[in-house]
């Protein structure tokens, strides 16, 4: 016996079976960002009074390069999860939900890579 109704049978309402997966994404992310936003806070305090030569030699080393483009790709992806279920709790037209969920995807995938470039750039 089920619980829904013929009609959300007959129109596939329910379930998509794939929250759970999102919520490790958006935990997982969390996790990653604890230890990266720490070393980056602390790595910054400690180049207060630096010049800008000492910064780019800094964030063009490897070990900080790659942690960098780490932090860059956990933010971003995290941000895009997070906004993804705020619009899908408040949006309630379809088409704008979709639109919504698009847009902030795009713009998160677009901006991580500018950055993301943009350290690389300081690599070379």
């Amino acid at each position: 016996m089920s619980l829904r109704s013929p009609l959300a049978r007959v129109r596939h309402l329910g379930s998509a079976h794939d929250g759970t997966a999102h919520w490790w994404a958006q935990r997982l992310t969390a996790l990653a960002l604890v230890p990266l936003v720490l070393w980056f806070v602390i790595s910054v305090i400690s180049l207060i009074g630096s010049d800008y030569e000492s910064f780019v030699d800094w964030a063009g080393s490897p070990v900080s390069g790659a942690l960098l483009v780490l932090l860059i790709g956990a933010t971003f992806w995290h941000a895009a999860l997070g906004l993804q279920v705020v619009i899908e709790d408040y949006v309630h037209r379809e088409g704008c939900k979709l639109a919504s969920v698009l847009l902030v995807k795009g713009a998160c995938l677009l901006l991580g890579a500018i950055a993301a470039l943009s350290v690389l750039s300081l690599m070379v």
